[in-house]
């Protein structure tokens, strides 16, 4: 059965900090060592659980802002990478290069409401959007999910009422579950000791 936004309400409930924004990526076939090295990042020191990692990157910044924090984990036969103020996961320059040979599925939110969601494989972007505006969407195969999309509960701007609740964040991760068939938990979140790497973001 499909996620859908409701199993992801809880993000934001149980990790306002991280929620604030953050990327969130699946790279499937790829231990982190090899995403990390493919990003061109170094090593930095492991880290347990939302609360330390996002502590780590904005320490990170602090002392360097010219670099982004990166959390990982291996999921059965996908890594998981989060980034706590961050936007790697869904930039396209590096993405696509990185993707070769593998599928990468990416979404991302700032604290400023912006939103993006990138599904890429083997270099090429199958599909991006805004989440918020899912209306609008671009790459090879732009449509082949929009009857997920909507059963998932994106909102679409024909099916929109002042009424509703906006649920474009919970649905990313409900869509990025039905492309790799992980899904996130809170305990994945508070128990985890990720792996943890650093790259440049200019």
């Amino acid at each position: 059965m499909t996620a859908t936004a409701a199993d992801y309400t809880w993000f934001e409930e149980c990790f306002p900090e991280l929620a604030e924004a953050y990327c969130f990526t699946l790279v499937h076939g790829l231990p982190p060592a090899e995403v990390l090295r493919r990003l061109q990042g170094r090593e930095e020191p492991a880290r347990t659980g939302a609360e330390e990692i996002v502590e780590a990157a904005f320490a990170l910044l602090d002392s360097d802002d010219t670099q982004q924090l990166i959390a990982m984990t291996a999921i059965r036969d996908w890594t998981l990478l989060i980034e706590p103020n961050g936007y790697l996961g869904v930039t396209e320059e590096k993405v696509l290069l990185a993707s070769a040979g593998t599928s990468w599925i990416s979404h991302f939110v700032n604290i400023n409401g912006v939103d993006s969601f990138l599904w890429a494989e083997n270099g090429t972007k199958r599909l991006s959007f805004e989440p918020g505006v899912p209306d609008h969407r671009w790459g090879t195969t732009p449509d082949e999910l929009l009857e997920v999309m909507h059963r998932i509960g994106f909102q679409f701007w024909a099916e929109t009422s002042d009424t509703e609740e906006n649920l474009s964040e919970a649905a990313a991760f409900a869509l990025a579950e039905h492309l790799t068939g992980v899904h996130i938990t809170p305990e994945l979140l508070r128990e985890t000791t990720f792996t943890c790497g650093s790259t440049r973001i200019r």
